[in-house]
């Protein structure tokens, strides 16, 4: 079979994802609070790719069976700095054009799909500007600060507003727009960052929640170090994984909502094709013309002929597991990753939210993907 170049990373449709989790009814199924011990003590001893002893990488990645869960062996913050003052007030432009002046960031809120931007704001040292939080949001540190989202990603106007926040940080991926505007006629800036979470942007997305801030130098330290921890993992991807295309493994991204009847294949421009093709894998999408989020069909999973299916986990999860996915689709069963088993599912709030965390994501799958004997 003919396979075509592996393809830049190209932008991810953040909002057309934040409608598939808004309007599935899913958010139920994306980590909450009451999760966060269980992942705690799982990831105990789980090693990093570094870690991993010799005996336990694949010589073929093809050939093992059975499922796995990438597991992040750290989820703890490293702030680049202890207690950085911010230079205010600022002005500036936010991706949306809107010109915002920032007084005042003693209370802080920072809103999106993922949990990215919360994530940003404390690497970046400033955890206890932070008033409260979204459901996505999964750092011990940030555990008592109330809840300002309900029905999983929806923005709760009375639950920001009662916190009085001097500052809200958000973007396209969380709704209703409505709330925004709202916060915006009670007078609370609201900076609109990138909703895209990709390889590409990393250095920009935290450079506009530094700048927001009136941290920017502290900024351009955590954009530095998380594109120098990325390339240290995809330099430990590279000795690892299997340099000929025809030997690297066949790899789709499923996302699916069981309970609502809706499963998609992630193809080009989603997102999930920087994350397949970082871990050293092979997108499929590009060579049977997948593009953006669609849909899962038959003919579709007939034409990838997958090694290996990524998977959300509350997603899997949702499908009834492998065997309840591969009993809705019989044409997966019949593939090389349905016959083998061979799904790699992660946490929902860390697989696509990329920003300050990627290195330990990429990290991760890596582990579930070249050694997933050292994860049992």
């Amino acid at each position: 079979m003919t396979q075509h170049p592996r393809r830049a990373a190209s932008r991810a449709p953040g909002a057309v994802l934040a409608v598939l989790l808004l309007g599935t009814g899913c958010g139920a199924s994306l980590p909450g609070p009451d999760d966060r011990g269980a992942r705690a003590s799982s990831a105990g001893g789980v090693p990093t790719l570094a870690e991993v002893d010799a005996a336990d990488l694949l010589t073929d990645p093809r050939e093992w069976q059975g499922p796995g869960t990438a597991v992040v062996s750290d989820t703890g913050a490293d702030p680049v700095a202890d207690e950085p003052r911010p230079e205010l007030p600022v002005t500036l432009t936010d991706v949306q054009g809107t010109e915002v002046t920032v007084t005042d960031v003693s209370r802080v809120l920072a809103l999106d799909v993922y949990g990215t931007l919360s994530r940003t704001v404390v690497e970046l040292g400033l955890a206890d500007r932070l008033v409260g939080r979204d459901v996505s949001t999964q750092l011990d540190e940030l555990d008592d600060l109330p809840l300002v989202t309900q029905n999983g990603h929806d923005l709760n106007a009375e639950a920001i507003l009662a916190l009085d926040p001097t500052v809200v940080l958000t973007d396209t991926s969380l709704g209703p727009w409505d709330v925004v505007l709202q916060l915006r006629d009670a007078g609370i800036p609201v900076v609109v960052t990138d909703a895209h979470r990709g390889l590409d942007n990393l250095t920009a997305l935290t450079e506009q929640v530094a700048a927001a801030l009136g941290v920017p130098r502290a900024g351009q330290r955590l954009a530095r170090r998380t594109e120098r921890q990325v390339d240290a993992v995809r330099a430990r991807i590279e000795e690892v994984a299997p340099d000929a295309l025809d030997e690297q493994l066949r790899t789709v991204f499923l996302y699916a909502r069981g309970q609502a009847g809706v499963y998609y294949m992630f193809g080009e421009g989603s997102g999930a094709d920087a994350l397949i093709e970082a871990v050293g894998a092979y997108d499929v999408a590009g060579e049977i013309g997948w593009a953006g989020m669609k849909p899962v069909t038959d003919e579709g999973i007939v034409a990838a002929q997958p090694d290996l299916v990524l998977m959300m986990s509350g997603g899997l999860e949702s499908a009834g597991g492998v065997e309840g996915l591969l009993e809705r689709f019989p044409a997966l069963a019949s593939t090389p990753a349905g016959e083998r088993r061979r799904f790699v599912d992660m946490d929902d709030a860390q697989v696509l939210g990329y920003g300050p965390g990627t290195a330990a994501v990429l990290d991760a799958l890596a582990v579930a993907v070249y050694a997933p004997g050292a994860l049992r």
